[in-house]
């Protein structure tokens, strides 16, 4: 088969090298982002008298044909082409005849993969958006269920302090909500229309780049030619941000994990995201908490691959920018799956209240309340501290809680100590007496939750 760009060549290359040079097999995913960066090219190409209209739209009735057969998967992709431009061009000159060789003037393949790039993660990072919010909604949900469902908060995974389980999960959506900030801002960097810098110094050709960058609804053009076909930050910066969204979801899943083992049991999840072992009949493994954990690696994997493909390229374009489409896709991919099924898991998990609430009264996670109680009465904290942290010892050699001793032994440890101090001692309490802003208490998750519920809409 004669290549596209075979002119100057005397040698055809054996069909292994083709194939290791060949991107189809995973560019193929461009197809309809390549038709449509097409699409918007010929339109201009005729507005600009640089083809005539009527082989304007001979071109563009032959792209529709590709675009039908495309969506039907009726379109047979070959090595031989090596990539998705060349094949699709193969296929309109099948098509129209020799008018469709036209197609490709005034424009190379580095500008036309840049372009079909931007707009596949302008149009994907819109749906991991959506992703991230219904994850929200149901984080949301959760939250104003539980607000004064009292759990153990954890530091150095020990029991720290009592929070509200609501206030535990909304945690996960403000640090979502960064990342959703973060991804709609990287659209100013995506929305950019590098179509019309050719191969790296533009063309000769009287094109209107503005004019096809509004076509395909992009707010803005490369201002430089070869800025535009050699870098990829949007793509870095779109899997650095994919790595931190995927950070946080781990750090859930890991929590998930936790929660719904035996030795905690605070949580139940739903059979649908659980798994059974092949020889042990009573397990139920948290399958896709564990492999959303997993996941993570191979997106950070994805990011520093790219980082160190682009690491000492020379201006212009190199075949070594082959190298960024697959990591860009996988990632797209996992997030594409990892959202809808953490969403899926929050959103009908059973939390086991009584779990909670048995772990909240078997612990010394009140024993700040005690030493807050002696400093608001006046004694520097540094001593109240000290005189707890000895309760607490107390305790432990007894094997008693702060809540069993009587009150003639607190108040041997501190006469500041008096009867009200089994009311402060108790974890709902503890909790809701906790209403600086941004705190666990009660009317701060309220608080929280109707901010939250703001920006979800």
């Amino acid at each position: 088969m004669t290549k596209l760009w075979g002119g100057r060549f005397q040698k055809s290359a054996e069909q292994w090298v083709d194939e290791f040079g060949a991107s189809i097999s995973f560019d193929q995913k461009l197809v309809m982002e390549d038709l449509e960066g097409s699409t918007a090219h010929v339109k201009m190409l005729a507005a600009c008298n640089i083809l005539s209209q009527e082989e304007g739209n001979q071109i563009l009735s032959g792209l529709e044909k590709l675009k039908v057969k495309a969506q039907a998967g009726e379109l047979e992709f070959s090595t031989a082409n090596e990539d998705i431009h060349l094949n699709l061009e193969k296929f309109l000159i099948d098509e129209i005849g020799p008018v469709g060789g036209k197609l490709h003037t005034a424009r190379s393949r580095n500008d036309q993969v840049a372009t079909d790039m931007h707009l596949y993660l302008k149009n994907r990072v819109k749906e991991i958006i959506e992703g991230i919010q219904a994850f929200q909604s149901a984080i949301v949900e959760q939250a104003e269920a539980h607000v004064e469902t009292v759990v153990p908060g954890y530091t150095h995974l020990q029991r720290a302090q009592p929070i509200s389980f609501g206030h535990h999960l909304m945690t996960y959506f403000w640090m979502l909500q960064r990342d959703k900030e973060r991804l709609s801002e990287s659209m100013k960097r995506i929305d950019l229309s590098p179509l019309g810098a050719g191969a790296m110094s533009g063309t000769t050709f009287p094109i209107d780049r503005e004019m096809s960058a509004d076509l395909l609804g992009f707010s803005g053009v490369y201002q430089n030619s070869l800025d535009a076909v050699s870098d990829r930050d949007f793509i870095l910066e779109f899997l650095s941000n994919a790595s931190m969204l995927m950070m946080h979801m781990s750090r859930f899943a890991e929590e998930i994990i936790l929660w719904s083992s035996e030795e905690f049991r605070f949580i139940e999840l739903d059979d649908t995201f659980s798994t059974g072992s092949s020889i042990m009949p009573q397990k139920k493994n948290r399958d896709m908490a564990e492999l959303i954990r997993g996941k993570t690696g191979r997106v950070y994997g994805n990011l520093f691959g790219l980082l160190t493909t682009l690491k000492g390229l020379p201006l212009a374009y190199n075949k070594d920018l082959q190298e960024d489409k697959e990591g860009m896709f996988d990632t797209v991919h996992t997030l594409m799956g990892s959202l809808p099924i953490f969403e899926g898991m929050v959103r009908t998990m059973t939390v086991r209240t009584d779990s909670m609430e048995k772990a909240v009264h078997s612990d010394f996670s009140n024993a700040t309340e005690l030493a807050d109680y002696l400093a608001a009465k006046g004694l520097p904290f540094r001593e109240a501290h000290e005189v707890t942290g000895k309760l607490v010892f107390m305790c432990i050699q007894r094997g008693y809680y702060l809540k069993d001793l009587p009150l003639a032994e607190l108040q041997e440890a501190s006469p500041l100590i008096e009867d009200d101090i089994y009311d402060v001692l108790l974890p709902k309490t503890a909790v809701a007496r906790r209403n600086s802003l941004g705190g666990t208490g009660f009317d701060q998750v309220h608080y929280q939750l109707g901010l939250a519920k703001q920006l979800i809409g």
